[in-house]
């Protein structure tokens, strides 16, 4: 099986940063939710769950594709 799509090393390590920046921004989104004086926090919580799943996403890659790890 070929592969479709390859990744340099350093472009997996910066998939990782960019995945895990995305999950650090999730982690404060998710306590600025529980914050009762802020509005919409529903809406943050759907935020930092997309946040979470775009960066979990990204590290798969980086770790699969990239040689990440």
């Amino acid at each position: 099986m070929t592969p479709v799509l390859a990744l340099t090393h350093q472009t997996g390590v910066r998939l990782a940063e960019v995945g895990f920046l995305l999950i650090m921004i999730a982690g404060v989104w998710l306590v600025a939710a529980q914050i009762p004086a802020l509005k919409y926090a529903k809406a943050r919580t759907i935020v930092a769950g997309a946040l979470l799943a775009l960066g979990g996403l990204l590290l798969i890659i980086a770790t699969h594709g990239g040689g990440f790890g």
